[in-house]
């Protein structure tokens, strides 16, 4: 693409940027499960695994992993002080109830209206899988998407309407990429900033919606 994109720890650092001081927030499959190892330093950030966890801490070191402490992508994870476990019920509950701030999710498609697509791609080999993200779609009132800007064949992922079956309808407020990171407003699309290096030209070329600044 002859465009700079950020790599994995890049992106979870630059989302982690934007999670305030205090908040509860539900880390998604994928992508954002590295956030939780980027606080900026002087917040406390209370990250939730659907699978039971309050309290996520960052990745734990290679080697010192602990085989019985997993969230919900079933990655080795850590424990902040004071963390609590709890079943699947009290957990969908406090995701349907309002109790999270923001939920930072992964997706195939986000369409210009907010519409997300992260669950199924239609594709007969890639099995589809549902999740909690429709409990945190309707639940939750700032969803944060962190995803790759384009599909691995070079087309767009952000796109004027989802053409993958939807999660949720016009629930995203923000969508961070590897090459930039574009608020959902009432009239599409708009430039918050773009990675370094990168100009709107090129960015808008490999996105079928109009990014508007």
């Amino acid at each position: 693409m002859g465009l700079n994109a950020l790599d994995d720890a890049q992106l979870a650092a630059r989302v982690a940027q934007d999670i305030p001081d205090g908040a509860y927030v539900n880390l998604g499959i994928g992508k954002p499960t590295h956030v939780s190892g980027y606080v900026p330093e002087g917040r406390e950030v209370i990250y939730h695994s659907e699978n039971g966890i309050l309290g996520l801490g960052p990745t734990p070191p290679l080697g010192e992993e602990d085989p019985e402490l997993i969230d919900a992508s079933k990655r080795f994870v850590t424990a902040a002080p004071g963390a609590a476990y709890f079943e699947h019920s009290d957990s969908f509950a406090m995701m349907r109830g309002g109790h999270i701030d923001i939920a930072v999710l992964g997706a195939y498609q986000v369409a210009e209206n907010g519409d997300l697509a992260n669950w199924a791609t239609l594709d007969e080999t890639f099995p589809p899988a549902v999740g909690g993200a429709m409990d945190l779609v309707v639940g939750v009132p700032s969803i944060f998407v962190m995803m790759r800007h384009v599909n691995r064949d070079g087309s767009p992922k952000i796109l004027k309407e989802c053409t993958y079956p939807l999660t949720g309808l016009g629930v995203v407020n923000r969508v961070y990429t590897d090459l930039a990171v574009l608020d959902v407003t009432g009239d599409g699309f708009r430039l918050v900033e773009l990675t370094d290096g990168n100009s709107l030209e090129a960015v808008q070329a490999v996105t079928e919606a109009r990014i508007l600044t």
